[in-house]
């Protein structure tokens, strides 16, 4: 068992009945192939709770300062993160993305970049709609929906993946992809409010 394996199981077995997490749509998740999980961003905790429900190991960008704190840098690493600078463009961060993609793995982004304080949806940034476009992941879309609160449900929402074919036919731009799947997430989150 990897320590990745180990870690979600634990993880999931404290976190699962202390949020009362409910999730939905699970099975709309691929099995396999390239995925681009897509999430709105309400809590630090997000990425844990977007990764445990699904059945496949989830890799995420984390900002480079975490990779430099004694211990918790090592555990964040074999969580599957990798670093980027945040505020730039990150090449070697993109190019990380990229290729856990086209090796057929899934990558877990916050489209709107940091957390939303009021738990509405934020405008999402370009990154998203780069990876979709330069990619042939399947893009899912995920609603958390909170509060994080002891004993309190907490619902994550997994949606059908959005279709982009057409949408790269369209010759669309890198912020209108991300426009689009902002707009899936929060189709998600008006539906299961």
């Amino acid at each position: 068992m990897t320590f990745y394996a180990f870690a979600r199981s634990v993880v999931k077995s404290i976190f699962k009945p202390w949020y009362r997490i409910e999730a939905l749509g699970v099975e709309n998740f691929p099995m396999d192939g390239g995925v681009l999980l897509c999430c709105n961003h309400i809590h630090n905790l997000d990425p844990i709770v977007a990764g445990i429900m699904v059945p496949r190991p989830v890799h995420y960008m984390a900002k480079e300062e975490l990779f430099s704190i004694p211990v918790l840098g090592n555990i964040v690493r074999k969580c599957n993160a990798f670093p980027v600078k945040r505020g730039l463009a990150d090449r070697d961060a993109l190019r990380t993305g990229l290729k856990i993609l086209k090796d057929g793995k899934v990558l877990g982004l916050f489209p709107e970049g940091h957390r939303s304080k009021t738990g509405e949806l934020g405008k999402g940034l370009a990154g998203a709609g780069f990876f979709a476009l330069r990619s042939d992941a399947l893009v899912v879309p995920c609603a958390i929906i909170g509060p994080y609160r002891s004993f309190k449900k907490l619902k994550v929402i997994y949606g059908q993946p959005i279709p982009m074919e057409e949408v790269k036919q369209t010759k669309a731009s890198a912020e209108q992809v991300t426009e689009l799947i902002m707009m899936e997430i929060h189709k998600l989150m008006k539906v299961h409010r």
